[in-house]
């Protein structure tokens, strides 16, 4: 992002409110989201949820697969393939620790949310997830833990399937913040994605091009990291290349400026 960049987007609820306006900045808590892609017959695709609208954050929005990290996510014991925390710090300019429990969040939450785990069992990835479908379920209510619920399958978790996309943090006026890491991850081959979360009222696969249609046409509700990571997905031919795609990550906190129906969004790189 060399300069500023400002794009408009549709009002949606908890767009813009500016409900902590003037107040003191709500710490941002951790969380880990995950651009899910695979080829389809026109092009890439993108899993994408329609959360619960009574949802406290992003109620009736369209989002990625993800949450927040939780306490448990930086056991140090988790079986790990691919690239070490020491490097995902390195390209997320945080903490090893942190970096680590980022990683085991984005496959936790992708598990929980959408059913597809990015994991392998010996020297192969999961080509069929729904066998772990009782402890999707321990893992959602937090009666099992990721490190756990891998050494008690036999499994690894594949870091080298995930690769970092971006950093957004919400703006200091919203009353709910979190410091989200975006990471991009090819659905692996054999597994299905799902809609079975009671966090969402629909999910599915959908040409990045034809989300973004849908918003400005207000058939869906975009938050702005939402709708500018599908404009950049809209750039590619294929799952693999966008995955391949070198990006420097540096930390977006956009300044939100509401203009009648529209939310002006301003993103500077500085």
């Amino acid at each position: 992002m060399a300069e500023e960049l400002t794009f408009d987007i549709p009002v949606g609820a908890g767009v813009g409110t500016r409900a902590n306006a003037g107040g003191t900045p709500v710490t941002p808590k951790d969380a880990a989201t995950v651009i899910l892609l695979r080829d389809g017959e026109q092009g890439v695709e993108v899993f994408l949820q329609h959360r619960v609208k009574g949802m406290p954050f992003a109620g009736g929005m369209t989002v990625f697969p993800g949450g927040g990290v939780d306490s448990r996510d930086v056991d140090a014991s988790v079986s790990w393939a691919g690239p070490e925390p020491a490097w995902w710090a390195e390209r997320f300019r945080c903490a090893e620790s942190l970096a680590r429990a980022l990683v085991c969040a984005a496959v936790r939450e992708t598990f929980e949310e959408s059913g597809v785990l990015l994991a392998s069992l010996g020297d192969s990835v999961v080509t069929d997830a729904t066998r772990y479908h009782d402890a999707r379920e321990k893992l959602v209510s937090r009666e099992l833990s990721l490190a756990a619920f891998l050494e008690a399958n036999g499994l690894t978790l594949r870091a080298d399937l995930l690769r970092p996309w971006a950093n957004w943090v919400t703006p200091p006026e919203e009353p709910r913040r979190y410091d989200t890491c975006f990471f991009v991850a090819v659905l692996p081959e054999g597994q299905q994605a799902d809609g079975a979360t009671s966090e969402a009222v629909a999910s599915g696969w959908q040409r990045p091009e034809d989300a973004l249609t849908d918003a400005k046409e207000g058939r869906r509700m975009l938050m702005p990291p939402t709708w500018l990571t599908l404009a950049e997905l809209g750039t590619f031919d294929t799952a693999a290349t966008a995955q391949a795609s070198e990006r420097e990550i540096i930390k977006i906190m956009p300044t939100l400026i509401r203009d009648g129906d529209k939310v002006r969004v301003v993103l500077d790189p500085a």
